[in-house]
C-alpha cells in the first residue's frame, strides 16, 4: 500500500515537469505555388491598321492600310514558333512627273519566331509577300500583281484572357514587273515599309 501511494506521489510531482518539456510541433503554412506561365500555343485571328511608305515606279508613295490576319503559334518552353497569313486594303500611292503609282492591296504569308516572357511576346517574322500595283500615266492605268518577300518584327501582349494587342513593322520588297503604259512597257519596282497595330483573338 505504501509503495502504491509513493508511486502515485512521484507521478503527480513529475507531471508538471513533463508538461513543461512538451512543445507543440510548429505549424507550417502551405508552400507558395507560382502561377503557371501563359502559353501562346493555338490558333488566332484578328485585324490590323497602320501606315505605309515606300517607292513604286520611281514615285514616293505613302498611305494608310487596314486588314486582317490569321495564324498559329506553338510554344516550346519560352520559344514560340508560328505561321501567319495577312491581307490589307491599301491606300498607299503617290504622283510625280505625271506618273501615279499605288497599291490596291498587300498581303503576305510568313513564318514567325519569338521569345515569350509570360504574357509578352517579342518576335521576328519573314516570308512571301504580294500586292497589286496600279500604274497610271496620261489617264490610262495598268494593274499587275507583284511578288516578293517581307521581313520584320514586333511585340505582342495579352491584354485579356484570350485577347492580345501588338505593334509590328514589316518591310516588303515586291521586286519588278512589266506594266503597260502610253509610253510603252515599263519595268516597275515596288518597295514599302508598314507600321501596323493590331489585335488578335486566341482560340
Amino acid at each position: 500500500m505504501k509503495k502504491t501511494l509513493l508511486a502515485a506521489a512521484l507521478v503527480t510531482l513529475a507531471a508538471p515537469a513533463f508538461a513543461a518539456d512538451y512543445r507543440r510541433p510548429p505549424e507550417y503554412a502551405d508552400p507558395l505555388v507560382a502561377a503557371p506561365l501563359f502559353n501562346w500555343s493555338g490558333f488566332y485571328i484578328g485585324g490590323h491598321g497602320g501606315y505605309g511608305w515606300g517607292t513604286g515606279a520611281g514615285v514616293s508613295t505613302s498611305g494608310f492600310v487596314g486588314g486582317g490576319q490569321l495564324g498559329f503559334n506553338y510554344q516550346i518552353d519560352r520559344l514560340v514558333l508560328g505561321a501567319e497569313a495577312d491581307i490589307s486594303v491599301s491606300g498607299i500611292d503617290g504622283t510625280a512627273g505625271g506618273v501615279t503609282f499605288g497599291a490596291d492591296y498587300l498581303g503576305s504569308l510568313r513564318a514567325r519566331i519569338g521569345y515569350a516572357a509570360d504574357r509578352v511576346l517579342l518576335y521576328g517574322t519573314g516570308g512571301l509577300a504580294y500586292g497589286r500595283g496600279d500604274l497610271t500615266i496620261g489617264g490610262l492605268s495598268n494593274k499587275q500583281t507583284q511578288w516578293g518577300w517581307a521581313l520584320g518584327g514586333g511585340i505582342e501582349a495579352m491584354v485579356a484572357p484570350q485577347l492580345s494587342a501588338r505593334i509590328e513593322y514589316l518591310y516588303m520588297n515586291l521586286g519588278h514587273d512589266t506594266y503597260g503604259s502610253v509610253l510603252g512597257p515599263m519595268n516597275v519596282g515596288f518597295t514599302t515599309g508598314l507600321l501596323r497595330a493590331g489585335v488578335n483573338y486566341k482560340f
